[in-house]
Formats: C-alpha cells, structure tokens, sequence
C-alpha cells in the first residue's frame, strides 16, 4: 500500500505502532505531573486524589452522575447555581463505569478522563502527523501534556474527554469522513459548550467543499479554499512526508526531481470524482448531525426550564457566566496594575493573551487547514471572551491543540536548538506550577 494512502485510515495496521512514541511521550510527562503532585500534596498534608477526583466542577459531575439533573445551590446574592449548567456525557460515562465496576462515581470520572486524554493524545497526533509528519506529530503531544494547566487532563474533568472527541473529529474531516465528524462533533456538543467549535469547524469544511465544488475548480489547479485545506472530495490530503523535515526522503524520490503519488483509495468508500452523490450525501448527512448533540442539550433544558430555546443561556447567567467580547476580562486585567505586586500578574496575563493572539496569527500565516483555523478560533474566542471565572481562562483553552502546531513544528525542524531538552524542562516547569495550582486556588 502507498504511503498516502497508508496515512488515510486512523485504524490501518500499524497506526498505533507510528502514535506509539506520542503516547509514551504523553504518558511520561503526565506521570511526571502527578508524582509531582502527590509529593506536593503529601508535604502540605493533602490528598492527591481528592484535588484530582472530589473538588469544584469533579463534584458537580459526580452530583449529575449521581442524582441527575434538577440539584442547585442558591447563594446569599441572589445567584442559582444550577448542575444544568454541565453538559452529560462525561457524568453519562462516571454512571456506566459505576454501573459494570466497584468504582465510585468519582473515581470513574477519573479513569474516563484518563482514558479520554490517551485518546486524545493519539488523535492530536493523527492530525499533526497527516499535515506535517511523526515528528510534529510527537511534539505536539508533548507540548499538549506540558501545558501549564496541563494537570487538568488527569482530573475526573470533561476536558481530555472533549479534546479526544474533537482531535478525531477534525482528522475525520481532513481525511473526507463526513459522517465520523458529523457523529463525533455531536457528541463533542454533548460534553462541554465550546462544541459549538467542532460544529462549526464540520460546517465550514463542508460549506468551502461546496463552494469549491460549484466554482468547478480543476484538479491539477487548486483553489483558494483548497490552499486553506480542503482536499478534492473523497481523497485524503495533508503534505507528503518526504517534504517534512526529519522523516526522511522516501525511496525513488531524489532531490531536484518530481515525484507523483499514487491515487489513494478514498476514504470510507467514497468516489473520487468531487461532486459524486455519494460524497455529498456523507457530507450532508455529517453536517446535519454534527450540531444535534449540542443543540439537543440546550433545548431539553429550555423546556425543563420552561424558558424555551434561551433556557440555557438563563442557565448560565445564574453563574455569572455569558459572552461579552471581553470586556470583563479587559477589565479584570486592567484592575491587576493598581498595585505593585498584583500589576506582575497583570503583565502575566497580557503576555499569556499576546502569546495566545501570536500564535493564531502564526497559523493563519500558515495556512493551516480551513476546519483547524476555524475549531481554534471559536475555542480561543469563547474562552477569552467568557464575562466571569478568569482564572479558568487557561484550563477552558486546553482543547485548542492546533495553536500549538506552529511551535511543534520549529521543534521538529532541522535547525531545533535541543528540542528534547526544550520540552524536558517545559514538561517540569509543568509538573510543578500543576502541583502548586491544585494545593492552591484550582481551577473552578
């Protein structure tokens, strides 16, 4: 089987082999993470696995896995905390692993979450490793493991389990699954609100492939929307990995000539010819499922609510929680500079937002591919521009893993100053800020 066509089934023999370097990576620095913790935790005369299973948002999971939907907490200002505020998948998942095992509710949320982040992991490294080769592939995991929030994953929260369902998600859409997105991004939209992110990227790929399809563009001459990153229907893309710095030259290819690949299979059975029934039906069908788990969510608890389609939205502004653009965020920041020591933190979160933008910036310079630029986008948007809970802002961008894809690949090039130092020391600046976060404020 050719090389490209090697790369388009996530379930070929030997996928998990080529991922197998990611996850080990991945693995190691999380092990690191938590030993870490559990050091911390043991001097400061706390319990590791409570921080990580049985406090603020791992509580409210295992309320809904528990006792289901309807429980609140009214607070002396007026405020309703209410568990509809959580989307069910994850506390689906604490219920059925109680249901077949002696675990609790809290310790299934933990192992689900573990689980979930291996999955994730593996299909950030499907995405990195289809675009730019195995060795942006492995970087990115590991750069994804040594976030500073990157604790986070290991916690019974519904963070690694959603990044899974989104990393596979839009690998399915760069490789022409439609209908393995579609699914995949209702169930992302079932798991936390940021969904509307993985919707909209399947939209978007879908909408562009349309377009590209009415503009009659030529095969051999791509078009603006396929330099954004939509392939021909039915056919896989991403760059050959004989381009990719540190894979390799493949054989029969030398420097100075031109190669073509071979024609892969299309993906799911699809036909090649761009516009064939079949491919649009699979794409209509994912586009179509791909906003019901969301959209099914929020409008069962508009009718719980009896508040109709906006019920959620009442939901959530009962946590103080809504969408202003940032202005709130702005700010908060802005109130960080009127005292000395607080004003290094404000500088902390000015640098982390400059970072943030920078990065965005760097992908669009890119090119990367038109679903990635959306998903991160609408994750990056949402997350900086949510009215309340600032210090979550770090732990709610923890599924936007293609920002990480421009660092990844400066790490895997040829001119990389001692990447595997870089990331030894990333990874332990990690492991120790996560040990000191969980002993401290947390996240909410």
């Amino acid at each position: 089987m050719n090389d490209l066509a090697t790369r388009t089934a996530p379930a070929r023999p030997g996928a998990l082999r080529r991922a197998a370097p990611a996850l080990l990576g991945y693995a190691a620095v999380r092990a690191l993470g938590l030993l870490v913790l559990v050091l911390w935790s043991e001097a400061r005369g706390t319990n590791a696995y409570t921080l990580l299973t049985a406090r603020w948002d791992a509580l409210w999971y295992t309320r809904v896995a528990g006792l289901g939907y309807g429980y609140e907490v009214r607070l002396p200002n007026g405020d309703v905390h209410s568990n509809l505020a959580f989307f069910p998948l994850f506390p689906w998942l604490e219920r059925l692993v109680a249901a077949v095992s002696p675990l609790s509710y809290a310790d299934g949320g933990f192992l689900v979450s573990v689980l979930a982040s291996l999955c994730a992991a593996w299909g950030i490294f499907a995405v990195a490793d289809h675009l730019y080769g195995r060795r942006a592939g492995v970087y990115t995991v590991l750069l994804w493991a040594a976030l500073p929030v990157g604790i986070v994953q290991s916690m019974a929260y519904s963070e690694s389990l959603f990044t899974a369902l989104a990393a596979w998600s839009l690998y399915a859409v760069l490789t022409g699954r439609w209908v393995t997105a579609g699914v995949l991004a209702g169930l992302a939209g079932l798991t936390r609100p940021v969904g509307l992110a993985v919707v909209a990227a399947v939209w978007a790929a879908g909408l562009a492939s349309c377009l590209r399809e009415r503009a009659g563009s030529a095969r051999g001459a791509p078009s603006v929307l396929e330099r954004a990153g939509l392939p021909h229907e039915g056919t896989p893309f991403g760059r050959d990995r004989s381009t990719v710095p540190g894979d390799g030259a493949r054989s029969g290819q030398r420097a100075g000539t031109s190669t073509t690949a071979p024609r892969a299979p299309a993906p799911d059975g699809a036909p090649r010819a761009p516009g064939a029934p079949g491919v649009r039906l699979r794409r209509a069908l994912g586009m179509l499922l791909a906003p019901l788990g969301a959209a099914g969510y929020v409008l069962w608890v508009g009718h719980r609510t009896g508040d109709g389609p906006l019920g959620y939205l009442d939901v959530q502004a009962g946590w103080r929680n809504g969408f202003d653009g940032g202005y709130a965020f702005a700010r908060f920041v802005a109130g960080r500079f009127t005292s000395f020591p607080s004003a290094l933190a404000g500088v902390g979160l000015l640098l982390g937002v400059g970072l943030v933008v920078w990065l965005y910036v760097v992908c669009v310079r890119q090119r990367q591919p038109l679903p990635l630029l959306v998903y991160a986008g609408v994750v990056t948007a949402l997350a900086l521009c949510a009215s309340s809970y600032f210090g979550s802002k770090p732990r709610l961008l923890l599924p936007a893993f293609p920002l990480l894809l421009p660092l990844a690949r400066a790490l895997a090039g040829p001119r990389a100053p001692r990447p595997a130092l870089v990331v030894g020391a990333v990874a332990a600046a990690s492991a120790v800020y996560g040990a000191f976060w969980l002993n401290g404020s947390g996240p909410p």
